[in-house]
């Protein structure tokens, strides 16, 4: 058998029809396939791949952690370089009160870290999320997660969860002094690029400090740069007291984390002593890999390129049967009028060399969530391959 019938016959599959591409080596903005094909990469690995894949700086920054060590306690225990020095630089560049982290294997595990944080900070039960959101599939993020197609069929799941409406201020009085926290992203990414109005979100600030609630800010997709600012969060004038990271934090290798005050962070020291743990959050080689991948972003200035980019897009995204184009910086769902034509168009776009896809709770929209460092020429390029499937 063949690769892609080993792959269907023994790794878990989640849907009926992967992509099931056989990606051979990948390099900046570009994926080389075993049949010879390439494709510009719109995807960056779900936002992971921010400054491309195999950024020179990353490579060796993992190769020479390697040759120090790789996994030698559970986190938290050791004085590990690579994840202090990481610690460091991620609090150099938030506000002053974000300056502890915890860091986790995944995404989806720092949101449940934030949430077993909320309440035992604030000896409340209730978490407040919103429709259409996404936070991850373990158990307490699906509880989250703003669609009940993805939660019901794994009910029970966490009890005391309210969803409200996304940028809506009618609902904000909903959350009062029983409510633990509140997690919002700062960009709804599944829902096909939506950002909030910034009078929303200082409202939401203003309300979870007079209750006591913890606002926490899913920057998992929307951090290191995605949205033309370092943070998300940035763009609204408001600090969260809790930041949830991943994907772009590893430079590429898996890691995540949740940032917070040390005196909210201490809470987990006792009562229960060790009150969250993990065997491999943080690992060595992916903190050294994340590090690296932070100063380059920072020092080689794509950060700064992200809206001249963005506006390249929206100028070329331009035909008929495109609805609209939704954009936050490099992070751009094109609208289809169903998800019968987007699929065909994404599907024409692959077999042209473009590697794009769909939104969890918008399959009507086409994802572009491009490496910040893609140049003009494969932008145009990209966009030529897509009008061009559009006729």
């Amino acid at each position: 058998m063949n690769q892609r019938e080993l792959f269907l016959r023994h790794v878990g599959q989640t849907s009926a029809a992967p992509l099931a591409l056989e990606i051979v080596k990948a390099e900046a903005c570009m994926l080389y396939g075993a049949d010879g094909k390439d494709y510009i990469d719109l995807i960056g690995g779900i936002s992971v791949a921010n400054l491309g894949h195999r950024h020179p700086k990353v490579i060796a920054a993992i190769r020479e952690q390697l040759d120090a060590y790789l996994h030698i306690m559970v986190y938290g225990e050791f004085v590990e370089a690579p994840q202090v020095q990481y610690a460091k630089l991620l609090t150099d560049h938030l506000p002053a009160s974000l300056h502890s982290v915890y860091f986790t294997n995944s995404g989806a595990e720092a949101v449940e870290g934030a949430m077993k944080l909320a309440k035992r900070v604030t000896n409340r039960t209730g978490i407040i999320a919103f429709k259409n959101s996404y936070h991850g599939s373990t158990q307490g993020a699906l509880s989250i997660i703003g669609d009940e197609y993805w939660r019901n069929a794994f009910r029970p799941l966490l009890p005391d969860v309210l969803h409200l409406d996304y940028n809506s201020f009618s609902t904000l009085d909903l959350i009062t002094e029983h409510t633990a926290c509140v997690i919002a992203e700062t960009v709804q990414a599944e829902a096909g690029i939506k950002p909030p109005s910034p009078e929303w979100m200082q409202a939401l600030r203003e309300r979870c400090s007079s209750t006591g609630s913890l606002l926490i800010l899913d920057e998992i997709q929307a951090g290191f740069g995605r949205t033309g600012k370092l943070w998300g969060f940035e763009q609204f004038a408001i600090v969260p007291d809790l930041v949830l990271l991943g994907k772009a934090l590893g430079g590429g290798m898996p890691l995540g984390a949740f940032v917070a005050d040390k005196k909210l962070m201490d809470a987990f020291t006792d009562n229960p002593v060790l009150g969250h743990i993990t065997t491999f959050g943080g690992h060595p080689v992916s903190c050294a890999a994340g590090l690296a991948s932070m100063k380059a972003l920072l020092e080689e200035g794509w950060v700064e390129q992200v809206k001249g980019k963005e506006a390249l897009f929206q100028s070329l995204l331009v035909h008929p049967e495109i609805k609209a184009v939704h954009s936050a910086g490099l992070w751009l769902a094109v609208e289809f009028d169903s998800f019968d034509t987007c699929k065909k168009i994404i599907d024409r776009s692959i077999a042209a060399g473009v590697l794009t896809d769909w939104f969890l709770f918008a399959p009507n929209c086409l994802r572009i969530s491009p490496p910040l460092i893609i140049s003009e020429m494969q932008v145009r390029k990209a966009c030529e391959v897509i009008v061009a499937a559009c006729a």
